[in-house]
């Protein structure tokens, strides 16, 4: 069994740190393997004196199940300790938010894609906690899409916004820990930045060959089977096409009102992308895109995990839409995430690449070998050297 960050705190919590006055950015998934959570570890324990909480997107519980959906601070009841949002006024933490602390303990569930808003949350921790001298510390945890698997292009730094701050893959390969390595080494240099480092992992394992319980880590990321789509499914939010939000199945389910599932079925599974069968479906989202109305769309399955390229798929369903009704298909518009200028497609993608590419018919092989050569060159010049695991 894998022993994560938060499961070795007791053997493996820096000395120096002893007693610190800490803060502690945790959330939902923030539990070692007995499901206990982080908070009630490390107020039972005596490593350190806790004077505040912080919660990233959707809540210090989890508890906004819509994304960009922003939330207020407030007391805890029954520790009686400030909680910070790090998603609502601001998302980066306040010069008054880390005064009574020495040192930031951060615990979150990552799913290996740059989308996700967790490790940005981590870098502008990173970034807040280097400009007022305090220490971070990180409990490492898996990558439930293995730490071996890369893909997609990388991030240009004028497309930088809350969903992609630093040059990365969209499919990175990483831990939390690894990329908080990246981060202070290229970008935050001089922050004393620790990691609680896991034992038994290995880059080949996804979350289920681990040990440790998957609890989700945000509302719509339900299982280890979303979290493998999602490097590429969440490109959907870019377009008018519901990505699934508001149904049982979201990233895996996928459609609009205008399309015919059979039609985009067919053309999908013509393009025989690896590791995946398409399923015709109709289905009525509760909320987000196209709420109460019938969407023909598909399921995707995915056959060989090992196979399947996400961003590639991604890429792939968004290309056959907007062939298929170019009356209808929509590129979605700003604001999103707190982006107000890009389109959300082109800030999600690193680039305006892809929707180019779209736009102009390129063949997919042509962008995939482009965005191939991006993640590789990262990976060989860059990524190598911040990896803690074999």
């Amino acid at each position: 069994m894998v022993k994560t960050g938060l499961d070795l705190i007791e053997e493996k919590w820096p000395r120096d740190l002893e007693g610190a006055r800490a803060g502690l950015l945790v959330h939902p998934a923030s539990v070692n393997h007995r499901l206990e959570h982080a908070l009630s570890l490390f107020l039972n324990s005596g490593l350190v004196d806790l004077k505040a909480l912080f919660g990233p997107q959707h809540g210090i519980y989890g508890q906004t199940q819509d994304n960009m959906v922003e939330w207020n601070g407030f007391v805890d009841e029954k520790t009686g300790l400030p909680v910070y949002s790090l998603y609502g006024r601001t998302r980066k933490p306040e010069v008054f938010m880390l005064e009574d602390i020495d040192v930031l303990i951060i615990d979150l569930q990552d799913v290996g894609a740059r989308y996700y808003t967790f490790i940005w949350t981590m870098d502008l921790c990173m970034e807040a906690a280097l400009e007022a001298g305090k220490a971070v510390v990180v409990l490492d945890r898996p990558n439930p899409v293995t730490g071996f698997h890369t893909e997609g292009p990388l991030l240009s730094e004028e497309f930088s916004s809350f969903v992609g701050r630093r040059p990365l893959p969209v499919r990175h390969g990483m831990t939390m820990g690894e990329v908080g390595m990246y981060l202070a080494g290229e970008f935050h240099r001089g922050l004393d930045f620790r990691v609680i480092r896991m034992e038994g992992w290995k880059r080949r394992m996804w979350h289920d060959e681990t040990g440790c319980p998957w609890v989700m880590p945000s509302p719509n990321m339900p299982a280890l089977d979303t979290a493998l789509v999602y490097p590429g499914m969440c490109l959907l939010e870019g377009t008018n096409l519901s990505e699934g939000r508001g149904t049982a199945r979201p990233f895996e389910i996928f459609g609009a009102p205008f399309v015919d599932p059979d039609r985009l079925v067919a053309l999908l599974e013509a393009m025989q992308l690896p590791g995946a069968r398409f399923r015709p479906l109709y289905f009525e989202p509760t909320f987000q895109k196209h709420a109460g109305k019938v969407c023909g769309g598909a399921q995707i399955h995915v056959t060989d995990r090992n196979a399947f390229r996400p961003f590639r798929t991604g890429v792939a369903v968004i290309k056959c839409v907007h062939d298929l009704y170019p009356d209808d298909f929509e590129w979605k518009a700003p604001p999103y995430e707190y982006e107000f200028e890009k389109l959300p497609i082109d800030i999600l993608c690193g680039s305006d690449m892809i929707r180019r590419g779209i736009e102009s018919g390129e063949d997919m092989n042509v962008m995939e070998q482009r965005w191939d050569a991006e993640c590789m060159d990262f990976a060989s010049t860059i990524r190598d050297r911040y990896l803690l695991y074999e």
